[in-house]
């Protein structure tokens, strides 16, 4: 593929609510352009861009795919982006980097959460965008009834671009409304399109739909708004101008229609997206910051700029190894040259550049300012960081990525294959910025964490086909505590005699409850030689180790004050190994009558959530036993704020989707501990009881 000028990419990113059909559109507008020569199927798992063995196995996107096609004169980058919230990350990280959305909805279902959530991502980078009604070849597929829907979510400056010809089995391509010319399409693999004059049953209804996209089109631009206002007609120049400076500046988001499963009316969207939607050029300037002195720093898409890139995906590919994905902000970059990571403040050797192509890799020689392109084998960089010229570093803002809100507890099926789940989630974590993994010292568990049931099943699922290890996940334990609440007194005596030298230790501890929620103090208050002092600190080595053990559930001990004060020894048979068994001892002892508990961690929450879900949100909250802070508006949502005990919380992520049908979302983190309702905590001690027993 040729090096194109900036002003003749455009990058595009497919978003949609999962199953609006986005990866058959993308397969149709490859095949049409000539960049694939067979048009693959979903379900079939044989299309370009869902080449990943789960996203084959599941029929469902997983990652970001990328690939270019070629469209009269214009390159045109395609991301195609999972509709599942499970892996938003991914799309969060395509938004960060293209320069126009193109949103799908369903020609039956319409507008759904999905589509919803994708228009609110597109606020929030400012991105312009585009409407496709998908599947118009369904039955009971309505592209006005969708249109409709459209203008009453997001706004009367969505505006039909096309109007169908034909619906459901008899749909067979639509008007363009700036042209007022007829596009008929074979469909399948036929290429070919019929350009005719207006169906004279559609005459009434096209001018209808005309007038409002010129209206539309006339308020983007000054000029046009004062022909529009004397009753001049416009130039079919002067509507398409006005209608790419409504669509860049957001005050017009244009609607069309296409079946990506049958290929009609795929070449009028393409011809639409090149002639409408902004190039990298269009958008202006990239704004980062010095990474040395922390100026600011303003970088034009140009390749007379110094370069700079932003890298906004990560990949192990199976031939080529860890694959950087990237966009150029600035300068162009050539194969076999050098880069500098100003994140890291190290410089990289660039190897071959490729034009990703789904799991096809085209080399390329370079890449331009504004293009995407992908290199292998980088040493430091990860998602988010910013490649430039060390002479002229800049950095800009990576890519803001939701927390992960599921956990669920993961272990190798097999014994002895605790390295290889390690190393393989540390691999996964480098893919995925949204996936986290993380020993937990006190349950003794691997907690993975990530946005959702079918993103850890998906990680499951590659730690065995990536790096050959089996795991199971479970609900994770809670991490209890134990303390006391009253002062008790001691004594642990330890006395062995078995022929010849014999092992004695004897020492009185008390334990008092400790206040500011301290994990634990010891105090030496012997007089005299009663316990001597090469032996006082096996006895605060024995007590440290029942702490971490635990003595009524096997839980870690906090907020505990001993004071060592009496003991006894033997001048012979002492040691220290004794006296550690005896601080053992006489700490089970103290702890069990000093009105032991457990404490249990409280999370704070904040739910986001609209208005008409909020009852059902906080007496789902009040069922776990949460405790409401409050609530305050967030422009059309409410953030309700809460404590809830986080044995409650695990599997919350579902139970809020379920709630709220897709929109509600959700943030935690542990706040304090608090003690455990008493029949509640029976039942802990109980499972814990029985779970020694059984080992």
């Amino acid at each position: 593929m040729k090096k194109y000028p900036t002003d003749r990419i455009r990058n595009i990113a497919l978003c949609s609510h999962g199953g609006a059909g986005k990866t058959s559109l993308a397969e149709a507008m490859l095949f049409d352009a000539g960049a694939i020569d067979r048009l693959g199927r979903v379900d079939e798992g044989t299309t370009t861009l869902d080449y990943d063995p789960e996203e084959t196995k599941r029929k469902v996107s997983i990652n970001i795919g990328v690939a270019p096609l070629e469209w009269k004169g214009h390159k045109v980058n395609l991301l195609d982006t999972p509709g599942y919230f499970d892996f938003v990350g991914e799309v969060k990280s395509a938004l960060r980097v293209t320069d126009a959305v193109a949103i799908l909805v369903d020609a039956v279902a319409g507008v759904e959460v999905g589509t919803e959530l994708a228009w609110h991502f597109a606020d929030e980078q400012s991105l312009p965008r585009m409407v496709v009604v998908n599947k118009m070849d369904r039955e009971n597929a309505d592209f006005f009834k969708a249109l409709d829907e459209l203008r009453e979510v997001f706004g009367n400056h969505v505006v039909a671009l096309q109007v169908p010809i034909g619906s459901q089995a008899g749909f067979q391509g639509a008007v363009d409304l700036i042209a007022m010319k007829a596009h008929l399409s074979a469909g399948g693999t036929q290429k070919k399109v019929d350009v005719t004059e207006v169906p004279p049953d559609l005459a009434d209804l096209v001018q209808e739909m005309r007038d409002r996209l010129i209206e539309a089109a006339a308020e983007a631009d000054d000029e046009l708004t004062l022909k529009y206002l004397e009753g001049q007609p416009f130039t079919e120049a002067e509507v398409a101008r006005g209608l790419a400076q409504g669509i860049a500046s957001g005050k017009v988001s244009p609607v069309v229609c296409a079946s990506g499963l049958k290929n009609i009316g795929v070449p009028l969207l393409l011809d639409a997206i090149t002639a409408y939607l902004p190039s990298p050029a269009d958008r202006g300037p990239a704004q980062g910051t010095h990474p040395r002195t922390g100026e600011a720093v303003s970088r034009k898409p140009a390749d007379d700029q110094p370069f700079s890139a932003l890298v906004f995906k990560t990949m192990a590919d199976p031939y080529v190894g860890k694959l950087t994905l990237f966009k150029v902000m600035s300068g162009s970059l050539k194969s076999d040259s050098h880069a500098y990571n100003a994140n890291k403040g190290r410089d990289e050797r660039i190897g071959q550049l490729f034009a990703p192509k789904g799991k096809v890799q085209e080399p390329v020689a370079v890449v331009a300012a504004g293009d995407i392109a992908a290199v292998a084998k980088l040493q430091e960089t990860a998602t988010g960081d910013t490649l430039c010229e060390e002479a002229n570093p800049a950095v800009y803002e990576p890519i803001k990525f939701p927390p992960p809100v599921y956990s669920m507890a993961i272990a190798p099926k097999a014994k002895g294959d605790e390295e290889k789940i390690s190393s393989g989630l540390h691999r996964l974590m480098e893919e995925d910025p949204t996936f986290k993994a993380e020993r937990n010292s006190a349950t003794s568990q691997t907690i993975v964490s990530g946005m959702g049931d079918l993103h850890l099943d998906v990680v499951s699922d590659r730690l065995k086909r990536k790096f050959g290890v089996e795991t199971s996940l479970e609900t994770p334990r809670v991490p209890y505590r134990e303390t006391i609440r009253s002062s008790a007194k001691k004594q642990g005596r330890h006395k062995k005699q078995t022929g010849g030298r014999g092992q004695f230790g004897d020492v009185w501890l008390e334990l008092e409850p400790l206040e500011d929620s301290k994990d634990f103090e010891f105090v030496d208050k012997i007089f005299g030689g009663s316990v001597p002092l090469q032996y006082r600190p096996a006895v605060e080595k024995g007590v440290r180790e029942i702490l971490s053990e635990g003595v009524v559930a096997g839980y870690p001990v906090t907020g505990v004050k001993v004071t060592l004060y009496d003991g006894s020894y033997h001048p012979v048979d002492s040691s220290e190994m004794a006296f550690k068994i005896a601080a053992h001892l006489a700490f089970k002892g103290a702890f069990m009558e000093a009105r032991p508990v457990l404490l249990e961690p409280i999370a704070a929450v904040e739910v986001t959530v609209p208005d008409q879900y909020m009852g059902d949100v906080i007496g789902d909250l009040n069922k776990k036993r949460g405790k409401i802070l409050g609530m305050e508006p967030q422009g059309r949502s409410q953030v309700v704020r809460a404590l809830v005990p986080l044995g409650e919380m695990f599997k919350y992520a579902i139970d809020l989707r379920s709630l709220t049908q897709g929109r509600g979302t959700y943030s935690m983190a542990v706040d304090h501990y608090e003690e455990v309702p008493a029949h509640l905590a029976q039942h802990v001690i109980e499972a814990a009881q029985k779970e020694k027993a059984g080992e």
